[in-house]
């Protein structure tokens, strides 16, 4: 499946315009990015295997972990990853699906959600 970056950016932005508006107003300090490709590094730490794909990245202090004391010094950040996403959709419908999903999966783990709590 071919998205050029652009359209791929779009299409993240999207994902989280069609955020319910509480959720959206909680999202303050969370930088959403998209990166082409996960660090090898990254994949290390979480267990993927090489013939597994990861599609997006959650890096931060989750809400519900917060306490009183916590400052942020960077944001939260969420990371989308354009190649892997590409590589698992056969067409369009479901690469737009996919980066929703992705997107409200990762945000999930900043509000605090574990895999079997995500919404979907």
């Amino acid at each position: 499946m071919r998205i050029p970056p652009e359209e791929f950016e779009a299409l993240v932005e999207q994902a989280l315009a069609g955020l319910p508006e509480e959720f959206a107003d909680l999202l303050e300090n969370v930088a959403v990015m998209v990166e082409d490709e996960p660090d090898p590094e990254d994949l290390e730490a979480l267990g993927i295997e090489p013939d597994e794909e990861l599609f997006g990245l959650y890096q931060g202090v989750p809400l519900a972990d917060r306490d009183t004391f916590y400052q942020a010094a960077m944001p939260d950040r969420v990371i989308i990853y354009r190649g892997p996403i590409l590589r698992g959709c056969d067409n369009r419908r479901q690469v737009i699906r996919e980066v929703r999903d992705t997107v409200v999966h990762e945000l999930g783990h900043h509000f605090g959600l574990d895999e079997d709590d995500m919404p979907y």
